[in-house]
């Protein structure tokens, strides 16, 4: 059973432009959120993911990690204090944005924003299971990149015993990570967490979805 869930998840991910941009967003995000793959092909200090094929890692720093794909720069954060502490979070609909709605699935939360930003391209804020995935994109490729960012981000999974040793007694101060991913970033702020990234050359890849 579990195999066919992996195939299911694998089809989804990787048919095509047909089968993306025939759904909604909200089909992708609960497809995603309820599949019960659980695989993962990236192992970092207290937590895993999954990589769908298509994109690459260009950098990883402690619990920030920058993928890229033939256009696009992706930014995740992975914020092991709110985790170690359990941290609640509650989001309110933005009915100002372009699409804007709160993510709940087996006792994991967050939110999906996406803001008009700027040369025709959307910022996209997606926040579930202690970890949050920016991107900047044109409009016609925003359920690809959605896709790829809630695959990653509800396949993490974390390891207690190694981040209860990185934390230490005092957890607040024996992380460097300061970013708040509970934060709307917005497209006023967006520059401020990505200035020290060079643009990303093309990468051509044989996986990737036209």
């Amino acid at each position: 059973m579990k195999k066919l869930f992996l195939l299911g998840f694998i089809l989804i991910t990787l048919t095509g432009c047909s089968s993306i941009q025939n759904s909604d967003l909200n089909t992708i995000l609960n497809n995603a959120l309820s599949s019960r793959v659980q695989t993962t092909n990236v192992d970092r200090m207290g937590y895993r993911y999954y990589l769908p094929k298509g994109l690459s890692v260009r950098n990883s720093s402690d619990f920030n990690e920058t993928f890229n794909d033939q256009k696009y720069l992706y930014y995740l954060y992975v914020d092991i204090v709110s985790y170690y502490n359990q941290m609640t979070f509650n989001y309110n609909v933005n009915d100002d944005a372009y699409y804007s709605a709160s993510l709940t699935y087996q006792g994991k939360n967050g939110y999906v924003e996406i803001n008009n930003y700027e040369n025709d391209q959307y910022l996209i804020e997606i926040m579930y299971n202690y970890a949050k995935i920016e991107v900047v994109a044109y409009e016609k490729d925003i359920k690809r990149v959605v896709m790829y960012a809630i695959s990653i981000l509800s396949s993490i999974t974390y390891n207690d015993s190694v981040i209860e040793n990185y934390l230490g007694d005092d957890i607040f101060e024996s992380t460097e990570e300061n970013y708040d991913i509970f934060e709307i970033v917005g497209s006023d702020n967006y520059l401020e967490f990505t200035q020290d990234v060079v643009d990303t050359e093309e990468i051509i890849d044989p996986d990737y979805i036209n």
